[in-house]
C-alpha cells in the first residue's frame, strides 16, 4: 500500500491516512480536527475506536490471502488520557494469527504520548 493513502470507507473519510503497512503491521496519520472533538472538547471516543479497528484491519490485510476478508468481531478500546487537536500516530500490529481468527492489539499517541491502547478479534471470512 502506497504512502499517504486513504484506508477508504468511514477512516478515510474522517481523514486517516496510512503512513506505512508491513508483514502484520500498519500505522495511520491523523490530524484530529474542531469537528472530531466531542462537547468537552476533547477527541472524541469513536473517531479514537474508529482509527483503531482500521489500523488492525490494515494491519491483519498484510497476512491474508487472496480470498480472505478480515472482518471485526470484538474491540476492546481503554482511553488512557484525553486527545485534543493535532497529529495522531495510530499503529496496529497482528498479535497472534489462527486459521478463522487473528488477535490484533494497536495504540494511539499524540506528542508521544499514549491516548488509547486497544485489543480486537478479526475472523477471517472467505470471499
Amino acid at each position: 500500500m502506497a504512502d499517504d493513502a486513504a484506508p477508504g470507507g468511514f477512516a478515510g473519510r474522517l481523514g486517516a491516512t496510512v503512513e506505512d503497512t508491513g508483514d502484520g503491521e500498519a500505522t495511520l496519520g491523523f490530524e484530529v480536527r474542531d469537528e472530531h472533538l466531542n462537547p468537552a472538547g476533547t477527541l472524541h471516543g469513536g473517531v479514537v475506536a474508529t482509527l483503531v479497528d482500521t489500523v488492525m484491519g490494515q494491519a491483519v490485510r498484510t497476512t491474508t490471502g487472496e480470498g480472505e476478508v478480515p472482518a471485526t468481531s470484538q474491540l476492546t478500546v481503554t482511553y488512557l488520557r484525553p486527545g485534543k487537536p493535532g497529529r495522531l500516530e495510530v499503529r496496529g500490529r497482528v498479535r497472534t494469527r489462527g486459521e478463522h481468527l487473528t488477535i490484533c492489539e494497536a495504540d494511539v499517541e499524540q506528542e508521544g504520548r499514549g491516548l488509547a491502547h486497544a485489543v480486537a478479534t478479526f475472523a477471517l471470512l472467505d470471499r
